[in-house]
């Protein structure tokens, strides 16, 4: 072949190579594009389910949510049901113990055997301590459920630490602890009720947790705040349980609880803080394990002496007679049960009583114009939505004057107590305490 022919040859070869090779090359990239249109066509299909998985999950959490929202929202419509019907049940609730209260005071008056007398003082304890923790529990509900407004006004502190000094004394004398207040001529902006439901708790807690000692009661002004102290001399509050203190039946340690000074329910400082929240007067305290402990309550400094702590300490010095003899009295009062006990008790203590469940009744006693009362007494809520301190006006008005009157209720608002207040009644609340209820009706009495 002539070398022309083969130099020819040759470069057709290399022809046929460069076109094989980009044929192949060619056919190399459009199989890689294929496999990544492969690729891309697997990847957005997993991605679509993937979404879809998402989208389901989030539809079944959104549904969680909403069933939860609703299970937490029915939860609290019950707790809230429950804590207005027990503050609007105080006084169905209360209205038995008042009874037993009374009867127990009656059968003690007929006891002879120290045996009899020492069973009457054991019921009554228990009665005490059952009177105790049903307010406890009617004070958390009724400042859970919201149906607590407090009163604000001016507060004589000399006059309230005179009522807790007597309230008091004893328990700390039966103790063998000292127990002072220190003199204050101060007047605070506070609830009158609250507030000495506040350093009641605080000092049944300081005596109770109290072996040796005493328990001190001062105040100290803080610029337009007025700060009362409660220092004992106690077992002290550790720090890890500086919190615990304020929460529902948190009790004191066990080692007290052995000695028998823990006792309680547990429930007093829990109190104290609702309360407190409620008036909004911090409540703060101070100390040390071993040597005792300082309550501090802070509350505004008042605008003036109140209005009735002139009357109020003249009543403190007025002597009281417990003689009772002869006493007329119209009582009123629509539980049968309550109705008899009072009657009991009255006539035990030589009372010539009549008794009436509603007005009209009351106003019927008064036919016989030989018997005037020289006391009424009225429970508040009475028969066909009578309310006690307008039958005291009515029965004022039929006698043409102004007979000292007492309330006797369960109803703890202070609605009821602004009523008896502005009509010039006085005011006791169930269940009643019987050496209480004679040494008020000897003091109007006298």
């Amino acid at each position: 072949m002539p070398l022309r022919d083969i130099n020819d040859l040759e470069k057709l070869k290399k022809i046929n190579a460069a076109l094989v090779s980009r044929v192949e090359r060619s056919m190399d990239q459009q199989g890689n594009a294929f496999s990544l249109f492969q690729t891309a066509i697997s990847l957005e299909n997993r991605v679509r389910t993937r979404t879809e998985e998402l989208h389901a999950t989030l539809r079944r959490l959104e549904q969680s949510n909403i069933d939860l929202s609703a299970a937490k929202e029915n939860a609290e419509l019950a707790n809230l049901s429950k804590t207005r019907f027990l503050a609007a049940a105080s006084h169905d609730v209360l209205q038995p113990l008042n009874a037993a209260h009374l009867s127990v005071s009656a059968l003690a008056e007929v006891q002879t055997s120290e045996e009899g007398k020492k069973l009457v003082r054991q019921v009554e304890r228990s009665l005490e301590t059952m009177e105790d923790l049903l307010r406890t529990l009617l004070d958390i509900s009724k400042l859970d459920a919201g149906v607590v407004e407090p009163d604000i006004g001016d507060v004589s502190l000399e006059m309230l630490f005179s009522s807790l000094r007597s309230d008091f004394q004893p328990v700390a004398e039966m103790k063998g602890l000292l127990l002072k207040f220190r003199p204050v001529n101060a007047v605070v902006r506070s609830d009158r009720t609250l507030l000495r439901r506040i350093l009641q708790n605080i000092l049944s807690n300081a005596l109770r947790y109290t072996r040796s000692g005493g328990v001190l009661i001062g105040t100290r002004h803080r610029g337009d705040t007025i700060r009362i102290d409660v220092a004992d001399t106690g077992c002290g509050i550790p720090d890890d349980q500086r919190e615990a203190v304020f929460e529902e039946f948190h009790r004191g340690s066990m080692a007290l609880a052995d000695a028998g000074l823990a006792g309680g329910l547990g429930l007093g400082l829990a109190i104290v803080r609702r309360m407190a929240a409620a008036l909004g007067h911090p409540v703060t305290f101070s100390s040390r394990v071993g040597r005792g402990t300082i309550f501090h309550i802070d509350v505004p400094v008042g605008i003036g002496a109140p209005a009735d702590f002139i009357a109020s300490a003249a009543d403190m010095e007025r002597p009281r007679g417990y003689g009772l003899f002869g006493t007329k009295v119209l009582l009123v009062e629509n539980d049968i049960d309550v109705l008899q006990a009072m009657t009991s008790l009255l006539e035990r203590w030589q009372c010539l009583v009549r008794a009436a469940t509603s007005t009209n009744e009351a106003l019927d006693m008064l036919g016989d114009t030989d018997w005037v009362p020289d006391i009424v007494i009225a429970d508040q809520h009475l028969d066909g939505g009578d309310l006690g301190t307008t039958t005291i006006a009515e029965v004022r008005d039929y006698l043409g004057r102004a007979v000292p009157a007492l309330i006797v209720t369960a109803d703890g608002s202070e609605t009821v107590a602004k009523a008896a207040r502005t009509a010039g009644i006085e005011l006791m609340r169930k269940p009643l305490k019987p050496a209480q209820l004679r040494a008020l009706l000897a003091h109007l009495l006298a």
